[in-house]
């Protein structure tokens, strides 16, 4: 398969489940709404619910009257979430 030099494989564009995680975890460091996460973190409305009630669910995350917001532990897991990330680079 030839490729432009420009273009990268298919799962090169693909982000994992650690980068959405982090990009919703850095967007909720100030208090943001859904649809904030939706538009910064690049998601459909689905994914992000489905990213959300697992981020909830573990403490990561908390929801203040339709605002989601970083906790303190999911400060803590994405700071190491970046750490892992940069060494997998």
């Amino acid at each position: 398969m030839k490729m432009n030099k420009n273009e990268q494989p298919k799962s090169e564009n693909k982000r994992g489940r650690l980068d959405i995680i982090i990009d919703i975890l850095e967007v909720a460091k100030e208090e943001t709404s859904k649809t904030a996460i939706v538009y910064s973190a690049n998601l459909n409305f689905q994914l992000t619910e489905k990213y959300l009630a697992v981020l909830l669910e573990n403490g990561f995350m908390e929801n203040r009257q339709d605002k989601y917001v970083t906790t303190e532990k999911g400060r803590t897991i994405l700071e190491k979430a970046k750490e892992i990330n940069l060494q997998l680079q």
